[in-house]
């Protein structure tokens, strides 16, 4: 029972993320970030399900490098054996040197195919957490570019619009929904980034995931800021009516 609250659920990662989509498509229906929220959804599945593939072992790469590796020890023995050990083949110290330079390069061959064979699994999973990290990152950029034209400063009608100023016609309550939504969305995509690495150790991986989550945290912060904006507007704006 303790585990519950030690592990990321992706199951109830998804489940959060379909909840605020459903909210979102209630409260703006034809918006842009209604969509957003679709995709998001289908995105918050498809890295549960990467998540899950990145935790699991996989035992067909391992069975191939367990082959590659046997393969490799035969030739190396086999090398070895064919070697003329004679001390005569030695009689100079330029062939002794020869000799050990050549000695130095297969182990130095050796050692990088073993490495190469060894770490073959987690270059493959980190390829495909990397791609993950790589949609969650766009889809962020995505919401922030939406939530720029919501500017809370418009409230109070001091600014001039242009021809080419963008359209304004959410209240001060549903400009508060609509950048908080924002927040939330930003918020879970950290999460499903925190997933990838919970059961993946993987330095390469974790420092995609700490960007990504020092991404979405910047951009959260942008907002609250505006939300203060409009919480300090409503609270003038309530002051004002009642001649507090």
């Amino acid at each position: 029972m303790v585990d519950v609250y030690r592990r990321l659920d992706s199951a109830k990662i998804v489940a959060t993320g379909e909840a605020l989509a459903r909210r979102i498509a209630e409260r703006f229906p034809e918006s842009a970030l209604c969509d957003i929220a679709a995709e998001f959804v289908a995105l918050s599945r498809s890295s549960s399900a990467s998540a899950g593939w990145l935790e699991a072992p996989h035992h067909a790469a391992r069975a191939a490098v367990g082959f590659g590796l046997v393969v490799l020890s035969t030739i190396s023995v086999a090398v070895v054996w064919s070697l003329d050990l004679d001390m005569e083949a030695f009689s100079t110290l330029s062939d002794l040197a020869q000799g050990i330079e050549s000695a130095v390069s297969d182990a130095v061959f050796i050692g990088v195919a073993v490495f190469f064979l060894l770490s073959f699994e987690t270059r493959l999973k980190r390829r495909r957490a990397l791609g993950v990290i790589a949609e969650l990152r766009a889809i962020a950029h995505i919401i922030d570019m939406h939530q720029l034209t919501k500017d809370p400063e418009r409230l109070n009608g001091r600014a001039d619009d242009t021809s080419s100023s963008p359209e304004r016609p959410l209240t001060p309550f549903e400009l508060t929904r609509y950048l908080d939504y924002c927040s939330e969305l930003l918020a879970l995509i950290s999460k499903l980034g925190a997933l990838l690495v919970q059961g993946f150790d993987d330095p390469v991986t974790l420092h995609a995931v700490n960007e990504i989550e020092q991404l979405t945290s910047g951009m959260s912060r942008k907002i609250w800021q505006k939300i203060s904006i409009v919480d300090r507007f409503l609270l003038s704006h309530a002051r004002r009516a009642t001649g507090v």
